[in-house]
């Protein structure tokens, strides 16, 4: 139907300029001027990018990372339209024959130097037991992968071949801004060197705990489908600026919001997997949390800015250098800290050994406190990241906060970990606000309004001075997890 009213539609535009005296070159819109031309930068470019085919046997997939990234046998969720989810995508899945015992996904990737080294998302080649990648002139080559990072997703393969191969040139994604136009060059569905393109739409994007926390991505509006993560982003000069990752959408498909690795960290990533075979991370040993509208309330602060730990590593750089729950990272080397997401990626790209400045709050009063940065251990995934507040439960023993407490005895906290004289025990929940904020018996109490206390009768005095509408801050133990939570007595004008 849609296309029998194209056509009559075109007829009928056709018999209009004919009647009026034929089709009139001076008549048809005047050609757009002013937009870029991306033909220069695709012709350059596109013999250095290349289709990366990673396949999986039947017998080596027991992680499930092959059906973890989309394999048919993967339950889908994209029908349900409230799930918003960060997709990694491999490509077009290929289900071969049971003769086979094969799976293949298909990516893209390109290579950054004439002697075939050639980067890629660690998610396309993750687990695979051959890799190849075709190139434009239809060579098709067996790559090695040298050496691969999870946390930043970038995989760097080798691949043997006769001359020099064409290379892309690297540009600076620090110098990126909102607005510039960008193009990727990739391998949507399996469709190989297909080129799409957009603008960038922000910079430094973090994702949180869940999900690259130590990555700050550009974020696009360029297509990006099955089958571009590896791929390169490049800028208007022909430059490569980011490595094409993963999409925010609630089908499946491309919903016009694309994040992409900046090109430094994944270069950063190849040159210490080149020069020591892993990549390491700067840690500071804190856990970090934002900052509520209950904890502004409570810390008397401006805005929400900055990120407030939680709990400190014990042992750790952070210990050693004298910052405790209750601090609020503002700056971190002089760089602002506007969420708690801000902190991991500046934190882990930090060479471990190196000295860090971090700008705090502290009682109401700004200082400055040095760090020496230590070194994320390699079988860990998260030392440094934020706590989801709606997890880290906590308790009050004042009825007014609807909280009853009890002491902890030595076997309590010995199995969670507490000193002696250190929190105390929720053993009821009653009140309608504590229970929507998460506590439940058998949650901790550290500290109350930064004030740590020990003891049911420490808890009822720090606590006895709360009035309607008061908010009280508390620092809960919910688990192997801490993190502040903002209760409001009843009662007041907020209510």
């Amino acid at each position: 139907m849609n296309r029998l009213v194209l056509r009559t539609l075109s007829c009928a535009v056709l018999m209009s300029l004919v009647l009026a005296g034929g089709v009139q070159a001076q008549n048809a819109a005047p050609a757009v001027s002013g937009l870029p031309d991306f033909t220069g930068i695709v012709q350059k470019n596109a013999p250095a990018v290349v289709h990366v085919e990673a396949k999986y046997s039947g017998k080596k997939q027991t992680k499930g990372r092959a059906a973890a990234r989309g394999m048919p046998d993967m339950p889908d969720d994209s029908d349900d339209p409230s799930a918003e989810l960060f997709r990694r995508f491999f490509g077009m899945p290929m289900v071969p024959s049971p003769e086979e015992q094969q799976r293949t996904s298909l990516g893209s990737g390109f290579v950054i130097s004439g002697d075939g080294y050639v980067l890629t998302n660690n998610h396309v080649v993750d687990g695979a037991d051959t890799v190849t990648v075709r190139l434009q002139d239809h060579r098709t080559l067996t790559a090695k992968v040298v050496g691969s990072d999870p946390q930043y997703d970038i995989a760097l393969l080798k691949v043997d071949a006769k001359g020099s191969l064409p290379a892309v040139t690297i540009g600076d994604s620090r110098a990126l801004k909102p607005g510039q136009w960008v193009l990727a060059i990739g391998s949507p569905f399996g469709f190989d060197y297909t080129v799409t393109q957009g603008i960038v739409s922000a910079v430094g994007r973090n994702l949180g705990s869940q999900d690259q926390p130590y990555t700050s991505f550009i974020q696009t509006d360029v297509p990006i489908n099955r089958g571009n993560s590896g791929g390169p982003l490049f800028d208007l000069q022909g430059r490569v600026v980011g490595v094409n990752s993963q999409i925010y959408s609630n089908t499946g498909g491309y919903q016009g919001v694309a994040f992409s690795i900046p090109i430094d960290v994944a270069m950063n990533v190849v040159k210490q997997i080149k020069e020591k075979g892993y990549v390491s991370r700067g840690q500071l040993g804190v856990m970090v949390q934002p900052i509520s509208d209950a904890m502004v309330k409570a810390f008397k602060l401006d805005n929400a800015s900055g990120a407030a730990v939680a709990e400190v590593t014990k042992g750790g750089p952070a210990e050693k250098a004298g910052l405790h729950a209750g601090d609020i990272i503002l700056a971190y080397n002089g760089q602002s800290i506007n969420s708690s997401t801000d902190l991991p990626p500046l934190v882990g790209q930090t060479t471990p050994g190196t000295k860090a400045t971090l700008q705090i709050l502290r009682d109401g009063k700004k200082q400055d406190v040095n760090v020496n940065v230590g070194e994320m251990p390699r079988d860990k995934s998260a030392v440094l990241a934020s706590v989801d507040t709606g997890k880290a439960a906590a308790a009050s023993g004042s009825s007014a906060l609807g909280l009853a407490v009890q002491d902890l005895d030595a076997g309590d906290r010995q199995q969670l970990g507490l000193k002696a004289g250190e929190g105390v025990g929720i053993n009821n929940v009653t009140g309608a606000a504590a229970a929507r904020a998460g506590l439940q018996p058998g949650d901790v109490i550290l500290m109350v309004n930064q004030q740590k206390v020990g003891s049911a009768t420490a808890f009822r005095e720090a606590t006895k001075d709360a009035k309607p509408g008061d908010t009280v801050l508390l620092l809960v133990r919910h688990g192997n997890q801490s993190g502040f939570i903002g209760l409001t007595v009843p009662g007041g004008k907020d209510d």
